[in-house]
C-alpha cells in the first residue's frame, strides 16, 4: 500500500479583509463590490513560497523520521529563484539528508498535485521510500484588482510513503488543454487575466468536469463513491455550480471568504483541511486546475485515527490579525515607501561565506559540547560553559525545533525596517544555549519577558538590486 503518510499546512498570520480594500478603492474599480465578503490570507513583508513551504512541511514531518525521506518535490509558481533550486533549501531548512533528491515543480497551478503524483510515481517505482510534496504560493498582484481579492497566501505539505498509510493512493488521471485563464511572462511580477465569464464557464466549469468524468472512465468508478470531491475555483457560484454538474455527494468548500486562493498550494491546502475531519473509509478526489488538470484520489484508512489531529490549517485558520490596507500594498512594494538612508547600504551576499555556514544560517544548527552537553549558537569550537571550556568537542544540535523564552527585548525606531520598530532580543532555548534574534509576527506591546517563543524560517534581507534574497530563523510568539 503506498499514499499520504502524514500531512501538513500553513495559513498566514495576517488577514486582510476585502470590504476594508473595496471601502478605499472601490472609486477606481467598482468590480471590486462584486468581492467584498470576507477576508484574504497575508504573507509577512519576511514570508514567501519557500518560508511557508518550510512551515507547513514542518508541520508534516511531527513524528516522521527525517532521515527516512528520500526526496523533496516543491511546487509554486512564485518561487523567489528562477535559477537557484528553491527545494534545495528548503530541504537544508529542514534539516534533511544530504542524500535527498530535490526538484522543483512550477509552471502551471496544477504544479502542487502534479508533484503529489510524481512524487507517488517514485514511491511505486521504489526510487524512494518517502517523499515529502510541499507547494507554496505567495502572488503579487496590482493594487484595487479583483485578483488582489480573490488571491491568498498559503502552503501545504505531504508525506508520501508505505509504511504507516492514512490515505491509499486509489489512481490518477491527466487532462491536459492550453486554455489560458491567467498567464505570467518571463520577468512579469504581476499575472494578467482574461475576462471572468470566459475563465468561469469555458475553464473552471467545463475542464474539471471533463477531468473528473476521465478519472471516473479510467478507472470504472462513479462520483458518488467519493465522500468528498476537491478542486480550486474562486469564483464561489461557480464552484457550487461545478457540485452540481458532477453531482458529487460532497465538495470541500474553496475557503474563499477565509483564505482565499493559494495558488499551486490550493487542493494541497483543501486536502490538508480535509483530513483533519476525515474518517476511516472516506474517499477523497482531489483536482488541480491549470492547462488542465490533475487528478489524483485517495481512500483514508483506520491509520488516521492514530495521529494528531487538527493540523495547521484548521488550526491556523483561527488565529488571525488583520492588516491595515496601507501596510499590505507597503509589504507587496505597491507604495514605495522611504525606510531610511540606513537601507541603502546593502553589500552583496557573500555566496562563498553562505555555503560555508549553511548549515548554520538555513539549518538553524549549532554546537552540543560532547564534554558537558552545554547546547550553544553560534556554533563556536570552544564550549562557552566556564565550568567547561574544552576545545573541539562538539557535535551539531538543531535549535530550529527548540522551544524558547524571551529573556530581554527592544524595538529600534533607528534600524531600518519595512516593519518598524525593529523588533528583536535575547531568546534562551528550552535545553540550554541562548542567542539575539529578530521577532516577527508581533508588535512591540505583544513582548514581554517570559513570553515563550517558537522559531520559524523567515526572509532575513531581500536585495533587490541582485535579485537574491537572504534567509534566516526568527523568533515567533506563541499563540493557541
Amino acid at each position: 500500500m503506498i499514499g499520504i503518510v502524514s500531512y501538513g499546512g500553513y495559513i498566514p498570520l495576517r488577514r486582510l479583509s476585502r470590504m476594508q480594500v473595496v471601502q478605499q478603492m472601490a472609486w477606481y474599480n467598482p468590480l471590486l463590490y462584486m468581492l467584498m465578503a470576507g477576508e484574504r490570507s497575508v504573507a509577512n513583508w519576511d514570508e514567501d513560497a519557500i518560508t511557508m513551504a518550510v512551515a507547513s512541511s514542518s508541520d508534516a514531518l511531527q513524528g516522521i523520521n527525517s532521515e527516512h525521506i528520500d526526496a523533496v518535490y516543491a511546487a509554486s509558481t512564485s518561487f523567489p529563484f528562477t535559477d537557484r533550486q528553491n527545494a534545495s533549501l528548503i530541504a537544508e531548512a529542514l534539516r534533511l539528508p544530504d542524500t535527498v533528491r530535490t526538484v522543483d515543480i512550477s509552471g502551471s497551478l496544477k504544479a502542487g498535485v502534479s508533484a503529489i503524483i510524481a512524487g507517488l510515481d517514485a514511491i511505486e517505482s521504489d526510487s524512494a521510500r518517502a517523499v515529502l510534496v510541499t507547494a507554496g504560493d505567495r502572488r503579487f498582484t496590482k493594487a484595487a484588482s479583483t485578483l488582489e481579492l480573490l488571491y491568498g497566501d498559503g502552503a501545504a505539505g505531504l508525506v508520501l510513503g508505505r509504511e504507516n498509510v492514512i490515505a491509499e493512493f486509489l489512481g490518477s488521471c491527466a487532462y491536459h488543454e492550453d486554455f489560458i485563464d491567467h498567464y505570467r511572462g518571463a520577468e512579469k511580477r504581476y499575472d494578467y487575466q482574461w475576462e471572468e465569464r470566459f475563465i468561469r464557464d469555458e475553464g473552471f466549469g467545463r475542464i474539471i468536469p471533463k477531468a473528473i468524468a476521465a478519472y471516473c472512465e479510467k478507472y470504472h468508478t462513479d462520483i458518488h463513491e467519493f465522500t468528498t470531491v476537491i478542486y480550486p475555483c474562486p469564483f464561489s457560484r461557480e464552484h457550487a455550480n461545478i457540485a452540481k454538474k458532477i453531482k458529487a455527494n460532497g465538495v470541500h468548500p474553496n475557503l474563499h471568504e477565509t483564505v482565499g486562493d493559494t495558488g499551486a498550494a490550493h487542493p494541497l491546502v483543501m486536502l490538508a483541511h480535509a483530513l483533519d475531519s476525515a474518517k476511516p473509509g472516506d474517499k477523497i478526489m482531489v483536482v488541480g486546475f491549470g492547462q488542465g488538470c490533475e487528478v489524483v484520489a485517495f481512500k483514508v484508512t483506520d491509520e488516521i485515527e492514530h495521529i494528531p489531529r487538527p493540523k495547521g490549517i484548521t488550526r491556523l485558520l483561527s488565529l488571525k490579525k488583520e492588516i491595515p490596507y496601507a501596510k499590505y500594498c507597503t509589504f507587496r512594494d505597491l507604495i514605495d515607501a522611504d525606510i531610511s538612508i540606513r537601507a541603502e547600504a546593502m553589500p552583496n551576499t557573500s555566496l562563498s561565506a553562505l555555503w560555508r555556514h549553511r548549515k548554520m544560517i538555513h539549518g538553524f544548527t549549532g554546537y552540543l559540547c560532547k564534554a558537558c552537553g552545554t547546547p550553544q549558537f553560534p556554533p563556536y569550537p570552544v564550549c562557552v560553559n566556564p565550568a567547561c571550556n574544552k576545545s573541539g568537542n562538539m557535535a551539531e544540535y538543531s535549535f530550529a525545533d527548540k522551544l524558547g523564552t524571551v529573556i530581554m527585548y527592544t524595538g529600534d525606531m533607528l534600524a531600518a525596517s519595512v516593519d518598524p520598530p525593529a523588533i528583536y532580543g535575547m531568546v534562551e532555548f528550552d535545553g540550554g544555549g541562548r542567542t539575539l534574534l529578530d521577532f516577527a509576527d508581533c508588535q512591540l506591546d505583544d513582548l514581554k519577558v517570559g513570553l515563550r517563543v517558537a522559531m520559524s524560517f523567515r526572509i532575513r534581507r531581500n536585495d533587490t538590486k541582485r535579485g537574491f534574497t537572504g534567509y534566516f530563523w526568527k523568533a515567533v510568539p506563541m499563540v493557541g
